[in-house]
């Protein structure tokens, strides 16, 4: 069997050859696009052809014009957004498994210590502690109690138990709002990656809605005339 040949198509942007999959007729782009390549080709027809990578370039140079207008200067999250949306990549992740791929060891020791101290398996066990401790002292070792009353040890390691708590409690709230900053960045660039593939897609029909109107005139003009034709010629015989 033959093998079928790919059409070649020349970009009028660039000049290269490129097959004709990876070409796009200029009649086929939206006006957003064509107004941001007649800036820089002003010779610029609906009837040439452009290669993908001239007019993703020129598609991020719109959404950054759109974003600059209503935002002013882009920041990066922008940027990132703008060329994961050129390179039609998604963004969605998950947080908590990135998250915990950067933390150190000490951190996940403090997130390990916080989530046990606010358990109430922590807290049985403090109280079962505290009352063993005070019945230890207080009633069963009347003769020679370890730590007599008012439990003078006993608020020793209480005083240090909370002061080992406080900051590993910090330390675990401090990553606690990383983590939901982190997670406001990531619904950040999907909320505007949304908004401007879904603005795209409006323009996009507009454009497809806009053409087919035109055909559609083009083609009744077209039946108009042939029975103009057709009844004049009857008019002959």
């Amino acid at each position: 069997m033959a093998s079928v040949k790919s059409v070649l198509r020349t970009c009028q942007l660039c000049g290269r050859a490129v097959p004709d999959s990876q070409a796009v007729l200029g009649d086929a782009l939206r006006p957003s696009v064509v107004e941001e390549i007649v800036r820089d080709h002003p010779d610029w027809t609906n009837d040439a052809w452009i290669c993908r990578d001239d007019l993703r370039r020129y598609r991020v140079r719109r959404i950054e014009s759109v974003l600059e207008s209503e935002r002013g200067e882009l920041s990066s999250l922008d940027r990132e957004v703008v060329d994961a949306l050129a390179r039609h990549e998604t963004l969605a992740t998950d947080v908590e498994a990135e998250f915990d791929r950067r933390r150190t060891f000490g951190e996940a020791a403090a997130d390990r210590l916080a989530t046990f101290g606010g358990s109430w398996t922590f807290l049985i066990v403090f109280a079962a502690v505290l009352a063993a401790w005070i019945g230890l002292n207080g009633f069963a070792l009347l003769a020679r109690p370890f730590d007599p009353y008012p439990f003078i040890l006993l608020n020793l390691v209480l005083s240090t138990l909370a002061a080992i708590q406080a900051p590993v409690i910090m330390m675990s709230q401090k990553r606690q709002e990383s983590k939901d900053r982190l997670r406001a960045m990531h619904d950040y660039r999907i909320n505007l990656k949304a908004e401007l593939e879904i603005r795209q897609l409006h323009e996009k029909i507009d454009h497809l809605l806009g053409h087919q109107w035109q055909r559609l005139v083009e083609i009744q003009q077209m039946q108009f005339d042939l029975l103009d034709e057709m009844s004049g010629g009857g008019g002959k015989h």
